[in-house]
């Protein structure tokens, strides 16, 4: 039996401030301000089905992100999906991180030694935070091709393409179905980005 196909959630944090905090304007900062975004993503998150699904974290419209808030928006918000009591099987993309926000994500992606799969504000995703010169590459290749079969990766790394793979897939880095094919994040939301996806705004 075949795995289910995973889907993919796009979250505006700038709406989802506003509903919060209206009128003020998407400046995220303080912890408490962090505390309560982190937690109206999670309850978009929590009326998903089971079934695994990409949920991209969109900062477009949020001008300042201060570290307490990235903390809590994207490495709390990941800490929470790594562990195996996690709610859903939800994984996570940040988009339009940029400049202003980018110190402050990596800051807190450092500070729990992690990382994430980030739009910079460029329009490619790129892999922040703390990943070995390994991981980086295995999730290059995989960011390039989209998919990747098992054994995929035994030309480029030989034995040691799998464990990779693996290992990103516990990251939450890559998604991994029945069968051993590892997707790349960016290529499940890309996917349903033509309109088959959930929109929260």
């Amino acid at each position: 039996m075949s795995s289910p196909r995973p889907s993919s959630l796009h979250v505006d944090v700038g709406a989802v401030f506003r509903d919060r905090f209206a009128p003020l304007l998407p400046n995220l900062v303080t912890r408490p301000t962090g505390r309560a975004v982190r937690e109206a993503i999670e309850s978009h998150c929590s009326g998903r089905a089971p079934a695994p699904f990409v949920s991209l974290i969109d900062l477009t419209r949020v001008r300042v992100l201060d570290f307490s808030c990235a903390d809590e928006v994207v490495a709390r918000l990941l800490v929470r999906y790594l562990r195996s009591d996690r709610p859903r099987e939800a994984f996570f993309l940040f988009r339009a991180i940029c400049e202003i926000h980018r110190q402050a994500v990596e800051a807190a992606l450092a500070r729990h030694a992690l990382a994430a799969v980030c739009d910079f504000g460029d329009g490619r995703f790129h892999l922040a935070g703390m990943a070995s010169a390994e991981e980086r590459a295995a999730w290059g290749i995989l960011e390039r091709r989209r998919e990747i079969e098992p054994g995929g990766l035994a030309g480029d790394f030989g034995g040691r393409g799998e464990a990779l793979l693996a290992g990103l897939a516990k990251r939450r880095l890559a998604l991994r179905r029945g069968g051993g094919t590892t997707l790349a994040l960016s290529a499940v939301a890309r996917r349903d980005a033509s309109g088959d996806d959930e929109t929260t705004d």
